[in-house]
Parts: structure tokens; C-alpha cells; sequence
């Protein structure tokens, strides 16, 4: 074995000049070393040899070059001898003018990010920015990260077909980045035991689907469409985070709606940019509503004072040595009524009613689930059950407490309903949701009903408002916005209280909840109080500056007195705390590898704070709430709370009409077609 290694190898035996010792490389190359292991176990490949073959190098090397081409990381036969031009690569004629400041940036710059309002185009110019920079030479791959699921999956099918436009036959299939969903192209997969995936469309192994097969080998896809998610497995302290960085590093990393991050997520992905970046990777940042308070974590500039701020351009195209304010604008502009109203689920439901029945599409975004089926449940009784979203004839709801077989029937169900090229002068409709629906969606709605939230997620929602245009029912002709605000106001929140998704609660000593900002949120209702009527994308930047600014959160929480400032620090604590736990879990690349100790948690823990949860395996499969079997939940945080391995392992399902009910240890979980709800065993039940 030793001289056949001598044999195979001969340069590792040679004086020559020693490997780089930047801590980054060493961190690529352990990566890399790890792809290729992954590669080199692939069983169709490469066979087992039981007897030793000194000339097996000629023979690895021939299968080594035929699986790197069939798998896709050999990219030469996708090589374009010219740049493309937007037509081909998006279908449309001419690009707009943020989309043509993207194609005429540089290709030398490695970090791009496009300011822009929703609907604007921003996905087809990063798939522009994509093509371009692999024509250059500059990446040989993709990777779309987006906030959530639905977004995924509706995105995946657009950059498939545009693969399509660009390379014809030659085109890779985009792979859909969701654990558990296997779909390359067109193309579904099921698993099978032993690692093994059957093909809707052929039989056998497709060596071109390997990256699609397993999460861990996402990022080694030619093109990919999924979650933010799995990009930040790439910066943390997790299995595989060397393999995942070290694939990513030759695509082109596009990161939309960048402005969602928390500060645990920002934290993440600004080290695993820099990470990506400084190995010779490209990005391209996008976002509608990215105040310069946000933007500064990414540009590395000094935060600039409120009237700056103000008066910067807007579209606007910015990259690591300059900004290019997009002249003349996208050049569509709508006009949007605020209304404000009660937050309470029966005002919800009859407004939602009284639109739909003048032939509304109504989109109802709620912050929070239980607010979300609440107002669902009124318009239920209230006689709308025509009117309510339907899957498989089943009045349906939209959020995140969904096994993914219904989740995929739910954003289908959605799509249809709120399609962008479906004409509005059928019947109305109303989509009851929560955040699953606000951001990087192509849906177009009549008009939007909306619990107040910060200014930026609230453009996000107006963003699925009118957003294209289409033909409208009578009456609707203008964009309307209703926003729902507690009645009381926003002081009382501060003891700390929490009221559908405003404010916050205190658990062991930590401040918890989901928009916390009690300052930014106030201003937001004040923005829509004084100036009901916005006309976007002009007003974008100062209704964003104008409730999320430093300065102007200063300033109110001096008028609001103590009570506000002692909350606005609590909040403060949280987030810095958030941020250092981050610095405590992301892969720090450019320290010495051997220095990173990996904790011994999987994967599921740490993209997201909060988000991890017991997940109950069904085996056999149960019928969910719309005739498809169900073979995993996933439980929130909070509920997974005092569950033990083994009253996981003792789970027992009981069919419903409509459902069933999962019981583990003396916990109840009830499936049905408004989701997972949960039940105590005993009294409560």
C-alpha cells in the first residue's frame, strides 16, 4: 500500500513549497476534504475492491472525472462563450432600471446588494447577476436563500425554468433546498431505506440528482433554491458546516429579503459572508425595506444621521467600494390607503367578510397562530365557509403548525387563489395566514387586513397587495391596507406584556416575543395615523427611516418617559445577548481550525433562535386533514417542554374525523385541518 501510494501520489513525497497556512484555507480544504470523501463513497461509482490494485489510480481517476460531470460539480459544459443577454436568461425584453444597474455592475464585485420595492424584479436580476458572473468565469454554481418554505418552493419552479431559457438541454436541474422535499426540476423523489431515493420520472439512481437527495449535499447543487436556513449551516458549529462551506464557496450566494434577520441570524450570516467573500465566492443581498440601521451591518459604513439617511436614493444598487442610485426608479408606482382598526378576531372576520362579498380577493395576515385560526373560526361562523381558502374542498388555513405534505397542498392552495394572472371579476376570496405569507411570495391580493407590525415587515405585506396590474372587482380599483392595532394602544405592553405578536414576555428572567420593538412599532402607528396615504416606492425610505431610524426611536422614547425607556433596555439586553450567543456558536474561520470545538446538538438547533423543537416521527403514516399521509410533526419550543425520549418513543396516534390526535407521555396534540393545536390530558381534555 505504501508504494502504491508513493505511486499514485508521487508530488506528496517531493520537497516543494509547503500549502498555504491561512487559518481560511485550512478551513476550505478540511471541507473539501470531506466533499470528496462524500463523493468517493458514492457506491454507483465507485466500486469495492476486495484485493489490492496497484494500477486502481487509472481507474479512479476516469470514475473521479465521470462522477464530478455527472453529479454537476464539473461545470465546464455549462461555460458561456458570451454574457447573456436579460431576455435570455429571464424571457423578458429589457431589463428595468435597477435590473439594468445590477447587469451593469462589475463583475470584479464580490458583494452586491439591490435596495428595491417588492414586485420590482430583484430575482431576475440576480439571476441576471448570475449569469453574467459565470460567463466571466467568476462562480460555478447558485445558491436562492429565502426566508421561509412557501417562498422556496413557489421560487424554485421560476429558477428552474429560467435554467432552462439560458442553457436549453444542457440545463442543470435546480434543486429544491428542503429537507424532507425532494424535487429536482420537475422531478419528486421518495426515500427509500438505505439512503436510496426513487425518481417519479425514472428508475434507478440519477447521478445528476445527488446533490438533491440528502440536506447535507445541498449546497453542492449546480443551482438551488431553499431557506436561509441551510446556508447558515454553513457558518455554525454544526456536522458538516466545513462540507457546506466549502461547496458554497463557488456559487453566487443571493440572500432575499435580507432585512428579516434578527440579531442572531444577522450575526451568522454577516460571518459566514465574510467567510464566503474572502474564499473567493460572490453575494448578492436583497431587500425592499432595508433601513440604514440594517444596511450598515453589511456595508461596513458609519451609521449615517436621520436627514442622510433620509435623503439617500432610493432604488439603490450598493457594492463594497460604492452605491448606484437607480435613475428613473422601476417607474411603477401604487398608491396605498391606511386604515386603522380593532385587533380583535371578530373585527378581523367581518371586515374579511364584508370585502369578499364584493368580490375581494382578501389576504389576512395575523402575527400570531392562534390570532390567525381565531379569525379564521369567525368567518366560519359567520357563514363564509364558501369564501375560505379550500384544499381539496376543505376550508384551510395558512401557517407554519402544518406537516409538510399539507404545506405544500396549502401553498398551492394559496397560489391559486391569489394568482398573479387570474382575472378579478369572479367571486372574492379570503387567505387567513400568519408571517408565512409576507415576504418573497408572487401573489397578488384585492386588499390586504393586517395587524400592525414594524414598518419594514409591513411593506413586506404590502407587498402582496396589488401587486401587479390586473383587472379588480368594482370598488377596488385603489390599493387599500387595513391595519389592526389593540385599542388600548401600546403603553400597557411595556410591564412586559405580550399581545398577538406585540410586545413581550418575560420566561426564566429573558425577554421573549415576537416584534419586541415597542419604539418602532408605536412610530409605525403613528406613520399610519398622520399620513394614512402612501404612495411606494417613493415614500420607502422615509417610511422606513422615519420608524426605525436611531434617532427617531431616541426621540420618542424620551417623550414616552421611564416605563418606555426601562423596557427599551430590557430589549436591548436581548438582542446583545442574542448577538454574543451567536458569536459563541458560528464557525469562526478565520481562527485556527483545531480551536473550534463542535458541541455534540444536531443541526435543528441553532439557524433560527427559538425555532427548535421535539419532532415526532409517525410510523405508520397517519391521513392529515386533507387526505395525504403525514409522517412527521414538528412541535414548537415551547410545548416541547419536559417531553423525554422516551415518551417521544411511546407515541401513540388516534384517527379523527378530520385528523387525528397524537399522544405523548401526558401531552395531547390534536391535527386537523386548522393545523397542530395542543391539548392536556386529563381535565383539559
Amino acid at each position: 500500500m505504501v508504494n502504491a501510494l508513493r505511486r499514485w501520489f508521487p508530488l506528496a513525497f517531493e520537497a516543494s513549497e509547503a500549502l498555504p497556512n491561512a487559518e481560511r484555507f485550512v478551513h476550505f480544504f478540511a471541507g473539501l476534504a470531506a466533499l470528496a470523501d462524500w463523493i468517493g463513497s458514492y457506491k454507483e461509482f465507485f466500486h469495492f475492491k476486495r484485493d489490492l490494485d496497484t494500477a486502481y489510480d487509472t481507474i479512479a481517476h476516469r470514475q473521479a472525472a465521470a462522477v464530478l460531470d455527472a453529479i454537476g460539480l464539473d461545470t465546464r459544459h455549462l461555460s458561456l462563450d458570451r454574457p447573456p443577454s436579460f431576455q435570455e436568461v429571464t424571457g423578458f425584453c429589457e431589463p428595468n432600471p435597477a435590473q439594468a444597474t445590477i447587469g451593469k455592475t462589475p463583475p470584479e464585485e464580490r458583494l452586491v446588494i439591490l435596495e428595491a420595492e417588492t414586485g420590482s424584479g430583484k430575482t431576475e436580476a440576480a439571476l441576471w447577476r448570475f449569469a453574467q458572473l459565470l460567463s466571466d468565469g467568476r462562480v460555478e454554481g447558485l445558491y436562492f436563500a429565502v426566508p421561509t418554505r412557501a417562498a422556496a418552493r413557489q421560487l424554485h419552479r421560476r429558477v428552474d425554468q429560467s435554467m432552462k431559457r439560458l442553457f436549453g438541454d444542457r440545463a442543470p436541474e435546480a434543486v429544491l433546498a428542503i429537507p424532507g422535499m425532494l424535487r429536482a426540476g420537475a422531478a419528486a423523489g421518495q426515500a427509500l431505506p438505505k439512503w436510496k431515493v426513487l425518481w417519479e420520472d425514472v428508475s434507478g439512481h440519477v447521478p445528476a440528482r445527488w446533490a438533491a437527495e440528502h440536506a447535507t449535499r445541498f449546497l453542492s447543487a449546480t443551482v438551488a433554491v431553499g431557506t436561509v436556513d441551510q446556508a447558515m449551516l454553513a457558518g455554525l458549529r454544526v456536522k458538516h458546516a466545513h462540507l457546506r462551506g466549502s461547496a458554497l464557496s463557488r456559487s453566487l450566494l443571493v440572500v432575499d429579503e435580507v432585512h428579516a434577520s434578527d440579531a442572531y441570524m444577522t450575526c451568522v450570516l454577516s460571518s459566514l459572508l465574510n467567510d464566503h467573500l474572502a474564499t473567493g465566492g460572490h453575494a448578492m443581498l436583497m431587500s425592499a425595506t432595508l433601513g440604514s440601521h440594517a444596511r450598515v451591518r453589511w456595508t461596513g459604513e458609519a451609521q449615517p444621521a436621520f436627514d442622510q439617511a433620509v435623503s439617500t436614493a432610493y432604488p439603490t444598487v450598493w457594492t463594497s467600494s460604492h452605491s448606484a442610485p437607480v435613475a428613473a426608479g422601476i417607474g411603477r408606482r401604487k398608491r396605498v390607503e391606511l386604515t386603522l382598526d380593532g385587533m380583535e378576531a371578530p373585527r378581523a372576520a367581518k371586515v374579511a367578510l364584508e370585502e369578499a362579498s364584493r368580490g375581494a380577493r382578501v389576504l389576512v395576515i395575523r402575527n400570531t397562530v392562534k390570532r390567525a385560526v381565531e379569525t379564521w373560526c369567525e368567518v366560519l361562523e359567520r357563514g363564509g365557509v364558501d369564501k375560505l381558502l379550500q384544499v381539496h374542498g376543505i376550508p384551510a388555513i395558512h401557517h407554519g403548525r402544518y406537516a409538510a405534505e399539507d404545506r405544500e397542498l396549502l401553498d398551492r392552495a394559496v397560489e391559486q387563489v391569489l394568482d398573479t394572472q387570474q382575472d378579478r371579476k369572479r367571486h372574492g376570496a379570503i387567505v387567513i395566514g400568519t408571517q408565512t405569507l409576507e415576504q418573497s411570495l408572487d401573489i397578488d391580493a384585492d386588499l390586504l387586513i393586517a395587524d400592525l407590525c414594524p414598518v419594514d415587515v409591513l411593506l413586506q405585506r404590502i407587498g402582496r397587495l396589488h401587486r401587479h396590474s390586473l383587472p379588480r372587482p368594482r370598488g377596488f380599483a385603489n390599493a387599500r391596507c387595513v391595519v389592526l392595532v389593540p385599542e388600548n394602544g401600546l403603553d400597557r405592553l411595556t410591564e412586559p406584556a405580550f399581545d398577538n405578536g406585540l410586545g413581550g414576555w418575560l420566561d426564566n428572567g429573558v425577554l421573549q416575543g415576537i416584534y419586541r420593538d415597542l419604539g418602532v412599532l408605536e412610530l409605525t402607528r403613528r406613520t399610519i395615523a398622520h399620513r394614512p396615504c402612501w404612495t411606494i416606492p417613493d415614500m420607502n425610505r422615509e417610511l422606513v427611516e422615519g420608524a426605525m431610524h436611531p434617532e427617531r426611536v431616541a426621540a420618542l422614547l424620551r417623550e414616552k418617559g421611564e416605563e418606555w425607556e426601562g423596557y427599551d433596555r430590557q430589549h436591548g439586553g436581548v438582542v446583545a445577548a442574542e448577538a454574543s450567543f451567536a458569536q459563541l456558536q458560528r464557525l469562526e474561520r478565520a481562527e485556527p481550525y483545531e480551536s473550534q470545538a463542535f458541541p455534540g446538538s444536531d443541526e435543528r438547533i441553532m439557524t433560527r433562535l427559538g425555532e427548535e423543537g421535539v419532532v415526532l416521527t409517525l410510523d405508520p403514516p397517519p391521513i392529515g386533514a386533507f387526505g395525504k399521509q403525514v409522517t412527521r410533526l414538528a412541535l414548537p419550543a415551547r410545548w416541547s417542554r419536559g417531553i423525554s425520549a422516551e415518551e417521544v418513543d411511546g407515541l401513540t396516534v388516534e384517527p379523527r374525523r378530520d385528523g387525528f390526535e397524537a399522544k405523548v407521555g401526558k401531552h395531547l396534540f390534536v391535527y386537523d385541518r386548522r393545523g397542530l393545536d395542543r391539548k392536556r390530558v386529563g381535565a383539559d381534555h
